[in-house]
């Protein structure tokens, strides 16, 4: 799919590359909060002359690239990784072998494992079900506070995995009992074609799909893909682009113009924020966040803020403050969002969900314990009013 014969020199053209791509836009000197850490931007760079010499059983010909017939372009998400015959992509997934795009990520996923739906997090997606969730390796972000960076900032090559191809995958999924595929834990988008054929016959049995994702993906692969996925819950990350350059390795716009494009594509869509200190904690620009998602996607989706804890490279951060947390949610209310959730809060009142109108209680949660209380039929059953979701 989707190959086209254009220079190198398009591509760089094409995608606004010069001698300072990579280098961030903000000087040294510039700092956040009360820190003394420079702005630095940690995108990732492509391994040169790091593919293998052939394809190997779990490869598969990528299905959004540009080619010359030498050089390819991933096509898939922002970074665009524009590679030379031996080169490997920024995300460790892709290669090109002779020529062609190819994805190491097909069939071998290092992680397989059978969810609570609220771990996604998805709170209005047929809450008390279970879901099947898989994984590869490898992420087109380097977040310093990634969870699971043994898989994320891996190639396909360095962990154990197993087999398991889109119809042995639906299969088991259905040997679970599970009417749901998550697509999950590292990033999903750097297994597109893994991820996009298993999706597709997943819905040909009848099984529901969930994407859990960074959102960080071209619009062409992602309005395919929205033609599978009923669900999905997007890490926003910040509200700031200084800070996804420099906390994760990426850009704002394109994670905001995913938001809406599932938004309009009818996929549920939840979102997530960790609230990383010093980083994520500033009230005003959670201010701001919140008054783009009213604006550009309504009141009714879901905002999950998260508990950030000491991980991976923020070893020498604390966990963010409670209160923090709680502070943020108020300026989220108040700015219009019918649903604010406090996560990795266990036992915290912000787990449940009211209605918006009468506050009644509607979802009660304890950990992933959940049990419903007054909703019926995606409506409250004290003043009737329709909460948004997919509750049947």
């Amino acid at each position: 799919m989707g190959k086209a014969g254009i220079t190198r020199k398009q591509f760089l053209k094409a995608v606004g590359l010069g001698a300072g791509a990579l280098l961030c836009p903000y000087p040294a000197s510039a700092f956040w909060g009360k820190t003394s850490r420079p702005w630095k931007n940690i995108r990732g760079r492509v391994f040169r002359g790091d593919a293998p010499d052939r394809p190997w059983k779990w490869s598969i010909e990528g299905f959004h690239y540009a080619s010359n017939g030498r050089d390819v372009q991933c096509q898939i998400c922002p970074n665009r990784c524009y590679l030379r015959p031996g080169d490997r992509s920024l995300c460790r997934s892709k290669v090109n072998i002779e020529g062609r795009l190819y994805s190491l990520a097909y069939g071998n996923p290092c992680a397989v494992h059978v969810d609570p739906i609220e771990k996604k997090p998805l709170f209005h997606f047929h809450p008390t079900t279970s879901i099947f969730s898989i994984a590869t390796t490898g992420c087109n972000f380097r977040c310093l506070n990634c969870q699971n960076w043994q898989i994320s900032q891996r190639k396909p090559e360095e962990v154990r995995s197993v087999e398991l191809f889109p119809p042995q995958v639906v299969q088991e999924a259905r040997r679970q009992g599970v009417a749901a595929i998550a697509y999950t834990y590292s990033e999903a988008i750097t297994f597109y074609e893994y991820m996009f054929d298993t999706a597709k016959q997943a819905r040909k049995a009848s099984l529901k799909n969930v994407l859990v994702s960074n959102g960080y993906i071209n619009q062409e692969p992602l309005l395919k893909l929205c033609q599978y996925i009923d669900g999905a819950n997007i890490n926003l990350k910040s509200f700031d682009d200084r800070i996804y350059q420099c906390l994760n390795g990426g850009t704002l716009r394109p994670v905001l113009d995913t938001l809406k494009t599932l938004h309009h594509q009818g996929v549920w869509l939840e979102i997530t924020t960790l609230v990383v200190p010093t980083y994520v904690d500033d009230p005003e620009m959670i201010r701001e966040m919140c008054r783009w998602i009213v604006k550009e996607l309504g009141p009714d989706h879901p905002l999950h803020l998260l508990r950030f804890f000491p991980h991976y490279k923020l070893t020498h951060l604390p966990p963010t403050p409670v209160k923090t947390l709680e502070r943020l949610r108020e300026v989220a209310l108040g700015e219009g969002l019918h649903h604010v959730y406090l996560g990795n809060v266990p036992g915290h009142p912000a787990s449940h969900t009211y209605c918006p109108k009468c506050q009644e209680l509607l979802v009660e949660r304890r950990g992933y314990f959940v049990r419903l209380h007054a909703l019926e039929a995606g409506h409250c059953k004290a003043c009737g009013r329709p909460v948004s979701g997919r509750w049947s």
